[in-house]
């Protein structure tokens, strides 16, 4: 049986943490930053984590699971 490939784009959308959980960018950061306000911007700069019911289908689209 051949080995899971990865997904492409899960592979350079999530990286895994020390920890071993999932590292992630914000959304609604790449245009029509005119109308958002300066702190909705500032928070978006910020990376985030993937919530725990998501977990499993990134794992298993980046093929460790």
């Amino acid at each position: 049986m051949p080995k899971m490939k990865t997904k492409a784009a899960a592979k350079k959308r999530f990286t895994l943490t020390g920890s071993g959980k999932i590292k992630r960018k914000h959304a609604y950061k790449s245009h029509i930053l005119t109308k958002k306000s300066t702190k909705r911007k500032r928070n978006l700069r910020y990376s985030g984590l993937i919530s725990k019911p998501d977990e499993r289908n990134v794992l298993l689209t980046l093929a460790l699971k």
